[in-house]
């Protein structure tokens, strides 16, 4: 039984007010009534986060790491009720839902281990040469250190893997930092399950109540203020362009500011080789048409934007696109203002004097449909009028013709920012491709070859993040190991006696973590 209450340091509270959630496929209102939240909520919360903030940062990461498997242990075992409520929330189906779920506690296991490891301490030893001339060199050491009270807010078109226990509250509850949540309105069931599977854990390993809080949405005012809020260290966010910049607005105009870690609009450009479309131009286009259309095209790296050279091969991939695509029949988008949203582009895109429409229909009139879309125009056109390259959020692309190879190298110097930049090639294709990948590392946070971006694996060397547009650093990924480095700064203690350092820099290592000693890395044994 839901009960519509927000989740604030061990108690389910009230608002004032309620909202609730659409049930997209039907294009009718679920029947749970949630609490809309309120700046004293979230006052409330972030006071309780604040209140333990170094109780939890001080924690022995073993102690963390049992937190976190407990929480994706309790996320699995209420994973039936999870998929039931997020497919009535989201239209998505249960077997996206039942993976999404996988990566979610696959997340919070990878987090439990790499705290575990210790190499996130970056751990640095200076020891001291009082015999040193002309001046004696302190004893010097360096660890990193969890920033403080972090908010996050869930993202609407990832319900598990970027919202309650997703990647950033992972992260940041890994690296010592107590988690206030903004849930997303428009799945604030699935978010109330998973915060009842972090209470049971919560209470199953003796954390501090304040450690995580539940806020659901409703208005803006409460995302404003859990970012204006003076005791928040840094926020997580991953949403559109205008909403993510306001807040990051609010961020960096604080008296204090804070990091603001946003993950926002991307094309995520494919080139298409000109020796790879000529041995398999057919191919390739059915590979695009799956990648384009995967959760109704409402994935962050869904490539929608293709650059090639004009002529039969891209004949022959539009044609054999736009026959595929119109096999695949409108689906309910997450939510009403994301099909408004995407049917005001496409629109807008389908009567621009400058492109040719491919493919473009509305297989019914519900608020929440979304059906493919396909695009051209010239690379001058493109460079040349700055609203073709708006985010479609959805499944629809735009084909960006090149008349030389030379004018698709000068187009990838023009793209701005980007979480992925894919490369589709031939062996024959080398020398090309060399030549444009200096332009594609300085607008992406990853690069492919050969394979589409829908689909961001969680490990040690992934990059998602990219200059902005794409999100608000672009020295900062929100999936895999580096992502801890959101939330923690580094850390100096000079002339300290070994009985009062931190466990991390005693001589004796008692973590035993991997450690720089005087330039030299020394491995745990």
């Amino acid at each position: 039984m839901l009960s519509g209450k927000h989740y604030i340091a061990g108690e389910w509270l009230s608002g004032p007010d309620v909202f609730q959630a659409d049930n997209p496929a039907t294009g009718t209102k679920l029947p749970t009534k949630f609490q809309h939240g309120t700046e004293e909520l979230v006052d409330q919360a972030v006071q309780a986060a604040n209140a333990c903030a170094e109780e939890f940062a001080a924690m022995l990461p073993a102690k963390r790491s049992t937190f976190l498997r407990a929480i994706a242990d309790e996320i699995d075992a209420r994973g039936d009720e999870i998929t039931e409520i997020g497919t009535l929330e989201t239209a998505l189906p249960a077997a996206r839902l039942t993976g999404e779920r996988g990566r979610t506690v696959g997340q919070l296991r990878f987090f439990a281990d790499w705290i575990e490891e210790g190499s996130w301490f970056e751990a640095r030893i200076e020891t001291a040469q009082p015999d040193r001339l002309p001046l004696p060199k302190p004893d010097i050491r360096m660890m990193h250190k969890a920033l403080g009270p972090v908010g996050v807010f869930g993202a609407s078109n990832f319900p598990l893997a970027f919202s309650t226990a997703g990647g950033d509250t992972a992260s940041a509850l890994a690296a010592g930092c107590p988690v206030v949540f903004k849930g997303h309105a428009a799945h604030p069931g699935t978010s109330e399950i998973v915060a009842r599977a972090i209470e049971a854990a919560v209470k199953k390993t003796g954390m501090p109540n304040g450690v995580f809080s539940l806020i659901h949405g409703g208005t803006r005012k409460v995302g404003q203020a859990l970012v204006a809020h003076p005791l928040i260290k840094a926020v997580g966010f991953t949403g559109s362009t205008g909403g993510g910049r306001a807040l990051f607005d609010i961020a960096v105009s604080r008296p204090e500011p804070i990091p603001f870690y946003g993950e926002l609009g991307s094309n995520n450009p494919v080139f298409l080789m000109p020796n790879a479309m000529g041995a398999k131009a057919a191919d390739l286009a059915k590979g695009w048409v799956g990648s384009l259309t995967m959760g109704v095209g409402q994935f962050c790296t869904n490539p929608g934007l293709l650059i090639a050279l004009k002529g039969a091969d891209l004949d022959t991939f539009v044609d054999t696109a736009a026959s595929a695509l119109g096999e695949v029949g409108g689906a309910a988008m997450l939510t009403d203002r994301v099909s408004s949203a995407y049917h005001d582009v496409t629109d807008a895109m389908a009567k621009h004097a400058l492109v040719t429409c491919a493919l473009k229909r509305r297989d019914t009139d519900g608020p929440f449909e979304g059906s493919p879309a396909i695009f051209r125009t010239t690379a001058a056109q493109w460079k040349a009028n700055p609203e073709l390259a708006e985010e479609m959020f959805g499944p629809a692309g735009i084909i960006v013709e090149c008349d030389t190879t030379e004018e698709m190298l000068a187009l990838s110097q023009t793209l701005v920012g980007q979480l992925t930049a894919t490369i589709q090639m031939d062996d024959a294709d080398a020398d090309l491709v060399n030549k444009l990948r200096p332009a594609l590392e300085k607008c992406a946070g990853r690069i492919l070859i050969n394979g589409w971006p829908t689909g961001v694996e969680v490990c040690h060397s992934m990059v998602h993040g990219g200059p902005y547009p794409s999100s608000t650093d672009s020295r900062a990924t929100s999936v895999g190991s580096l992502a801890i480095k959101r939330f923690i700064r580094p850390v100096s203690y000079q002339a300290f006696p070994d009985a009062l350092l931190p466990p991390a820099l005693k001589d004796a290592n008692p973590l035993n973590i991997p450690r720089l000693v005087n330039g030299k890395w020394q491995m745990a044994k």
